[in-house]
């Protein structure tokens, strides 16, 4: 690869930091918001604001990964904690599913702007994960993999 094309890789991959960033800290923000008022059904215990206080401390903490680190690893927890929460909100606007365990049963059949933000956030900042780890995963070989070199010979990587 070379230099401009290096460089060009270098932009696109802080364009997607910040994008994921992003994404998540305003998914973040609004479960902040909404925490309180969905503990109310269990106050002393497990409840639905509790789970969107970890659902927004796990976002801040990967959107500062992926904008400190910016590895594959970041990307891909990024995409994790981004894609389960969306997989979350859809499931519980879609079925009816009874509480397990101490995890509340958190079916609310109704979009709502709030709600609309946060999957909308959510879906980009996957999108954007994902984006970030293939691009990653193409331009740089995994530690020990062969690398073949255009003019014979090869090389550990």
């Amino acid at each position: 690869m070379n230099r401009a094309d290096r460089n060009q890789q270098g932009g696109a991959l802080w364009v997607l930091r910040v994008g994921v960033a992003a994404a998540l800290v305003g998914s973040g923000v609004v479960h902040v918001q909404l925490a309180s008022g969905y503990q109310q059904a269990a106050p002393g215990g497990v409840g639905q604001g509790t789970l969107f206080s970890v659902q927004a401390s796990a976002a801040v903490v990967a959107a500062a990964f992926v904008l400190v680190k910016g590895s594959r690893t970041a990307f891909a927890a990024a995409a994790l904690v981004a894609l389960s929460s969306l997989a979350a909100v859809i499931l519980y606007r879609y079925l009816q599913v009874p509480a397990i365990g101490p995890l509340p049963s958190m079916y609310e059949p109704v979009w709502y702007t709030a709600k609309v933000i946060t999957a909308l956030a959510e879906a980009a900042a996957g999108a954007l994960a994902v984006a970030g780890y293939a691009l990653l995963h193409k331009h740089q070989p995994e530690s020990g993999r062969v690398v073949r070199r255009r003019h014979g010979g090869t090389s550990s990587a």
